[in-house]
């Protein structure tokens, strides 16, 4: 796995975590117990932290990137799905940010969230714990309880943490 120095921080990855061999990690990157960071994923950490959290995952293709002193973290067990644009934002435990979205500068992302594929998150914008939200620009759409959507919010991250424990022993290059 491609891990850079930059300006004398480097990235820090717990024994247990998965990092994919073509995944990139540049700078102060933590990555913590149990999470995973998927192929093709590049998180440069050259202006602030991004820290990610026990169990989160960051899936294929994800570009993760901070503006000058604004951190970045992913909470727990949460998943910032394929080809995922995150700039300089925060998502809660468990929440979900689908495929292909992009989102901006100081956004924040509650807890047990769905923000649904290809959405804008626009900088700043706050969306709360446990709601789905969707659109360009990302709205609010409806609280996530009672959903098909709850039981996927539920399940990722096990599924997710058990998925990286076989890659972490079994892919091999050929």
């Amino acid at each position: 796995m491609p891990l850079y120095e930059f300006e004398g921080k480097r990235p820090q990855v717990d024994p247990t975590a998965f990092v994919a061999p073509t995944a990139t990690l540049i700078g102060d990157v933590r990555v913590e117990a149990g999470a995973s960071i998927w192929y093709g994923a590049v998180l440069r950490a050259d202006l602030a932290p991004i820290i990610i959290r026990e169990r989160a995952n960051i899936q294929d293709n994800a570009v993760l990137h901070v503006p000058p002193d604004v951190p970045m973290e992913i909470g727990p067990g949460a998943t910032i799905a394929h080809s995922v644009v995150f700039h300089g934002a925060f998502v809660g435990a468990e929440a979900i940010v689908g495929n292909g979205t992009t989102v901006l500068d100081m956004a924040r992302i509650g807890a047990g969230t769905m923000v649904a594929a290809h959405s804008l998150v626009q900088p700043g914008t706050e969306i709360p714990d446990g709601v789905l939200a969707a659109g360009s620009p990302a709205v609010v759409k409806r609280p996530i309880e009672g959903t098909p959507a709850q039981s996927w919010i539920q399940l990722n991250p096990g599924f997710y943490a058990e998925l990286a424990q076989r890659h972490r022993k079994g892919v091999r290059e050929v």
